[in-house]
């Protein structure tokens, strides 16, 4: 029982940087976690808008998810409070409102619904907000914002949990981002692939002496997709359905769920692996933030709103955060990356892009609603990550007062860019909280 109790405990230097799991976990409660979370509730990063009728550009799709709650199920008008949809007069009044609108939502709030609905006093903003947006995306498909099927949706009316879709088709979309996209051959597996020849048997040391064998920069693209798969695995396993009664659920950590996606034994020493790779996917993303400080800093960037006292109050915030980011002694070094002979990195950086590209559009190919909002704004959120990592000279000639051709930031990607990390840093937080449960269970 000893020996299983210390397995679980992730300690040490992470492999390809200079930074140990102790560390990071210290500097996220402490530094990162309360105010990342203060600043998602504000209203610029709240709204996310989303195509979610995409359809699958690479198989036939197995249509929607059939389970009750994978489905979009907006509010209806008549539940929005009227002074929310008095318009101009109540135009940019304080948020009271929104306290009563997420009340009266809570009932289209189910396991995996999208609550689509928006006050006409956030539509107008919208408009408003649109005017400071820039085209432009290097490593993501992003939706066509002139799509009518595209929307806003209130990221707190949808929280990230367990909503039941699994099996074959979210089997598949996994399967697919590791099998074509990581740079791996056919003839090497994956651990606990139930389509290797070896299932059962291998115990993963081939595939990790083969990921061994590769360049720095497809170590690194691995990780990165293995570290967001285990967050998403992890705020499942944190926000499960654990009962229903009456026709209100209950959602909590599932130490069950966890242990079979992450246990030692369970795996055979793969859940281990894959939360490393979920600190080093926090790494490469704090160092972003830590990166892109100086876009912010700028008088002429506004998170605009149209309400001028707390669009103060959230840049202050965000920039208090980039000051905490920039604090941090181990950073990933980026600069390693793509740095050897100028025509083969260039290649190679053309062709990591191109792959994270198209996993942006396999998150078009999820079955349930739910899952898709929160994966294909995780994956922009990273791809904005990365983009901000390898535009260091950009950002480091940008004009004080006007805006910058060669850097730029959408809306969107802000908005996905710090809740892809606020959803890292709670993942963090969760497997704190397992480990804490793991110790009292026995």
């Amino acid at each position: 029982m000893r020996r299983r109790q210390k397995s679980y405990q992730l300690t040490g230097v992470l492999d390809d940087c200079l930074c140990d799991i102790e560390s990071i976990d210290s500097f996220n409660t402490y530094k990162i976690f309360p105010k990342i979370q203060k600043l998602l509730e504000r209203d610029y990063f709240r709204y996310y808008k989303v195509n979610l009728m995409r359809p699958c550009p690479f198989w036939a799709e197995d249509g929607q998810c059939s389970i009750k709650d994978c489905h979009v199920e907006p509010c209806p008008e008549s539940k929005v409070p009227m002074g929310i949809k008095a318009g101009n007069s109540n135009k940019y009044s304080k948020a009271a409102n929104n306290t009563k609108e997420i009340e009266d939502c809570e009932q289209a709030n189910k396991l995996g619904a999208v609550n689509s609905t928006l006050s006409n006093q956030s539509k107008e903003a919208f408009i408003d907000w649109a005017r400071y947006d820039d085209s432009q995306d290097h490593f993501c498909e992003l939706d066509d914002e002139r799509s009518p099927a595209v929307q806003y949706v209130d990221l707190l009316l949808n929280p990230e949990r367990y909503t039941g879709y699994k099996g074959p088709s979210a089997w598949r979309v996994w399967n697919s981002i590791y099998e074509e996209n990581c740079f791996k051959p056919r003839s090497v597996y994956r651990p606990l692939n139930p389509l290797a020849p070896s299932w059962g048997k291998d115990d993963g040391e081939s595939f990790y002496k083969w990921l061994e064998g590769l360049c720095l920069e497809k170590r690194v693209f691995y990780k990165l997709i293995s570290g967001l798969h285990a967050s998403i695995n992890l705020h499942l396993c944190a926000k499960y359905l654990l009962e229903e009664t009456w026709g209100k659920p209950s959602w909590g950590p599932n130490i069950k769920e966890f242990k079979h996606r992450f246990d030692p034994v369970e795996t055979k020493g793969e859940g281990p692996r894959r939360l490393k790779n979920l600190y080093f996917l926090y790494l490469i993303e704090l160092r972003a933030l830590s990166k892109v400080a100086p876009y912010f800093d700028r008088s002429i960037v506004d998170l605009y709103t149209g309400n001028v006292e707390e669009d103060a109050k959230t840049k202050a915030l965000l920039l208090e955060i980039f000051q905490d980011t920039k604090s941090f002694p181990m950073h990933f070094d980026e600069k390693s990356m793509f740095a050897g002979n100028q025509k083969e990195a260039k290649s190679l950086k053309e062709e990591f892009r191109l792959h994270f590209k198209n996993i942006s559009r396999i998150m078009d190919c999820v079955g349930c609603d739910k899952c898709r909002l929160w994966g294909k704004l995780q994956t922009q959120g990273l791809g904005t990550a990365l983009k901000i990592l390898f535009s260091e000279k950009e950002i480091q000639n940008l004009p004080e007062n006007s805006p910058s051709k060669g850097f730029q930031l959408t809306r969107q990607e802000i908005v996905a860019l710090l809740n892809a990390f606020g959803r890292l840093s709670t993942s963090i937080i969760e497997l704190q909280n397992f480990k804490i449960l793991l110790k009292n269970s026995r």
